[in-house]
């Protein structure tokens, strides 16, 4: 299955359980090991649980292959591995510490961020 149809298929599963401010990153031009990170907010750690089994139960059901889950004790922040993307599901607190976003932007769009910050 291609990186964006896993893409795809990955942010409608984690809508159909309310899974909120997902955002899906193109990183192809920064990293070999994957192509798009899809990141989602949930409002607790049952809710980060439980959209990541339906995003598994709902990817396999497509025939896409799960090769890895973290996270699943404090289920804070649980990831999950689809080989060419990586699914972030965090609570909003986590979200907001690591800032991922931030981190995956363009170099480009970090340096206009900072710019714009200092003017």
């Amino acid at each position: 299955m291609r990186a964006s149809t896993l893409a795809k298929a990955a942010v409608a599963a984690l809508e159909d359980i309310k899974g909120r401010d997902i955002v899906v990153l193109d990183v192809r031009k920064m990293t070999p090991l994957f192509d798009r990170i899809v990141i989602a907010s949930a409002d607790s750690t049952r809710q980060v649980r439980a959209l990541s089994t339906h995003l598994q139960e709902q990817l396999k059901a497509r025939g896409a292959r799960i090769r890895g889950v973290e996270g699943g004790r404090a289920a804070d922040w649980m990831l999950v591995d689809l080989g060419p993307v990586i699914v972030h599901i965090m609570l909003p607190a986590v979200r907001k510490y690591y800032n991922l976003e931030e981190l995956w932007a363009a170099p480009r769009m970090r340096r206009r961020r900072a710019g714009a910050a200092a003017n």
